[in-house]
């Protein structure tokens, strides 16, 4: 868990830096971008070769192996000289995440079955909440106690004392898996460009959506790539497995509904909920004029109470299943539009103290929705492509968040543009911006409500079925 959280951290506390580290190394708005998206694509590069190789060789191995790259890229960002060699070392970053990520979930999967594995993806998913809500507060306070030259370094280097202190609880406490039957790795090379193709194309041109004037529009055209690849990938990865080899994508997998419906609540999920705090934070602080560590606060009841939604929904999904998530996502949703209502109609003064405790109500929401829904979509999941199928979810959890992220940063700069122009936004404008922005969030999270209905409704009508591996 403490892998998780690290990784997860390095998403969101990172993006409260950006001024300092603009202010500190002269940075372009280009390689600014590239420090914060970089970080998301090359972790989402990682996630799939790294899951395959974690099933068919040691899960502890590449733990071991992830952290110990996440410690040197973290120091490397943190002595970075000039903005080409703090590039390089998020991207870096991202990869080792993309590396260590998906062990967590395998490993969880083979370790613990039945209630236990839903008490376990219980505590993963508090980590996640916590990880996700705590990000920003943990980056503003770090750059408030370094100060605004240096203090940016300072998230780098919380890591590294944290990755050592995981490296030796990974060797004391993790069994060992690796595989002993002489089966070599097989990883599907082709697959492997093909995919890796298959991701950038897809998420480029959101990463690099500001939703300011001078986006390029260009950058959409990689969509089109993303569609021709996307056809190659599949019909490759067919012939793959055809030909009693292991593809890098088992599609197989999502002809198992629980894993694809839950697959694909957590996608939707995950594009609102980045989107969510990146907004509400922009809000608190452009609109109102939080300082960053004030604004980051606002979102601590959401990931205490997160927290602990997840162990006590982890503990009750195998009871009331795929209903429990349709509550989760409810809650939170009438979360959503609560926020946006008190944003807008609440003096300025008064705000932020209702807004956190809306924020503390979506928390119990956010964790009846993501440690159920992974316990559920891995249910009938065999323990041998644990690793795989939990980075694949992985995957699309990254691309929605950078999907989501974007969509919702592009309504709520457009807004401020196309009332202001170049002139001096006002309250109202920012009010006007959050509730655009918040638009996408609520309309992302009602395509995972109907999702988790469709899914109740659809198990109504099968069969009793015995999940694999439980």
């Amino acid at each position: 868990m403490s892998v998780a959280a690290i990784t997860i951290l390095d998403l969101t506390k990172v993006n409260v830096a950006v001024p300092s580290i603009e202010a500190s190394l002269g940075a372009s708005p280009t390689a600014l971008q590239l420090v914060v998206s970089g970080y998301v694509l090359t972790f989402g590069l990682a996630l799939v070769p790294f899951g395959r190789i974690g099933d068919q060789w040691s899960r502890r191995g590449l733990f071991i192996i992830g952290l110990a790259l996440f410690t040197l890229a973290s120091a490397m960002c943190a002595l970075a000289p000039d903005p080409t060699t703090l590039m390089i070392g998020r991207l870096v970053q991202g990869v080792a995440a993309g590396i260590q990520m998906p062990q967590v979930i395998g490993t969880i999967q083979q370790l613990f079955q039945g209630k236990e594995r839903g008490r376990a993806f219980g505590l993963f998913g508090a980590t996640i909440g916590i990880s996700t809500a705590f990000g920003p507060t943990l980056g503003g306070l770090l750059i408030a106690l370094g100060g605004p030259e240096d203090g940016w370094r300072w998230i780098f280097w919380m890591n590294v004392p944290l990755c050592l202190a995981a490296i030796g609880l990974a060797i004391w406490v993790l069994p060992s898996v690796r595989k002993r039957d002489g089966t070599r790795i097989e990883l599907d090379p082709v697959g492997v460009f093909l995919f890796a193709i298959v991701v950038i194309s897809l998420m480029w041109p959101f990463l690099f959506t500001t939703g300011s004037p001078d986006d390029n529009p260009a950058r959409w055209w990689a969509l089109a790539l993303f569609a021709v690849f996307g056809v190659l990938f599949f019909l490759w990865e067919r012939r793959y497995a055809a030909s009693g080899r292991a593809p890098l994508v088992p599609f197989g997998l999502f002809r198992i509904a629980s894993y694809r419906n839950g697959t694909l609540i957590a996608a939707s999920y995950f594009t609102a909920a980045p989107a969510l705090f990146l907004l509400t934070t922009l809000f608190l602080q452009l609109g109102l004029g939080l300082e960053p560590v004030f604004a980051g606060m606002v979102g601590i009841g959401f990931a205490v109470i997160s927290a602990v939604g997840s162990w006590v929904g982890g503990n009750l999904v195998n009871r009331f299943g795929r209903p429990l998530v349709v509550i989760g996502l409810a809650i939170i949703l009438v979360a959503v539009i609560a926020l946006a209502v008190v944003a807008f109609f609440l003096p300025p003064e008064i705000a932020p103290y209702a807004m956190a405790g809306v924020m503390a109500v979506g928390g119990l929401g956010g964790g009846l929705v993501i440690a159920p829904n992974q316990t559920l979509a891995l249910a009938d999941i065999p323990v041998r492509d644990g690793g795989l199928a939990g980075s694949v979810g992985q995957l699309g959890q990254r691309i929605g968040s950078a999907v989501g992220t974007a969509v919702g940063l592009s309504l709520f700069y457009s807004t401020i543009y196309r009332e202001v122009g170049n002139g001096t936004p006002t309250l109202s404008t920012y009010h006007d911006a959050y509730a655009f922005g918040m638009g996408a969030v609520v309309f992302f999270l009602l395509i995972a409500l109907v999702l988790g209905i469709l899914d109740i409704f659809s198990r109504r009508r099968e069969p009793d079925a015995e999940p694999a591996d439980a």
